[in-house]
């Protein structure tokens, strides 16, 4: 019999055929990532829109507020675990290590989209006028500051760098990496930067009263602890600690 290009299927090698079709279906790695970028960018979208509906009814924070610092400052935060957790997902076949980066940069992205919308809902810039961390270094609502390291450490200075952020060396050295090695390294960073966004939590709930905000923060504690104690067991069945 005659195929639409004028050969005989009998000229045809077997599976060739499927291998045409199954090839013709296969994505390259450029169309991936463009994919991937959009879904992002469809979740940042739709996080921007329940951010911008959650704080109806809710007095408005300013400029110099706790919430309004957290909002700036976590954006920040997410926005680097969203970029180790995509680098990592280049260095590694690792099923338990790229399905934990997935879950991070969905999770992360969708969260910084929302904190987008508050500042935007409440007629804010998404720079401020004050240096990072500045709302960290004023008093909660009980008069103190919010202490942190386990070791009653006093708080950050305005414009220091967040707790948990890896430095740019630190990134540098991960693209190095692969396999096994990347994944450890990716981890330990992780860790860290978890342990640094449940600090920042904790800190905005020690000086707000602000449902939305109040309410955001818990489930960051209570996500961002969780995930921190599977990082620890997939660092364990390496034979790895926490330390970097």
């Amino acid at each position: 019999m005659t195929i639409g290009d004028g050969t005989d299927d009998s000229d045809v090698a077997p599976g060739q055929a499927t291998a045409a079709a199954s090839g013709s279906r296969r994505r390259s790695p450029v169309a991936v990532a463009i994919i991937a970028i959009l879904v992002l960018v469809a979740v940042a979208a739709v996080a921007f829109s329940v951010g911008r509906l959650s704080t109806l009814g809710e007095a408005t924070p300013t400029d110099t507020s706790a919430e309004a610092g957290f909002a700036r400052d976590m954006q920040t935060h997410h926005n680097q675990g969203v970029e180790l957790a995509l680098i990592v997902r280049d260095l590694t076949d690792a099923q338990d290590v790229r399905t934990l980066a997935y879950d991070i940069t969905t999770t992360q992205a969708t969260q910084s989209g929302m904190m987008y919308g508050w500042l935007q809902e409440w007629g804010l810039s998404q720079a401020g006028s004050e240096p990072s961390m500045t709302w960290m270094t004023r008093p909660g609502l009980d008069g103190t500051g919010h202490e942190h390291g386990g070791d009653g450490a006093s708080a950050h200075e305005p414009g220091a760098p967040m707790p948990g952020l890896a430095t740019s060396d630190q990134i540098a050295e991960l693209k190095t990496l692969s396999g096994e090695d990347a994944e450890v390294y990716f981890l330990q960073l992780m860790i860290a930067h978890h342990r640094g966004a449940v600090e920042m939590a904790e800190a905005v709930l020690d000086r707000s009263t602000n449902e939305t905000v109040t309410r955001f923060a818990n489930g960051v504690v209570a996500s961002q602890e969780s995930e921190i104690d599977l990082m620890e067991s997939m660092l364990a069945d390496r034979g790895a600690t926490d330390e970097l």
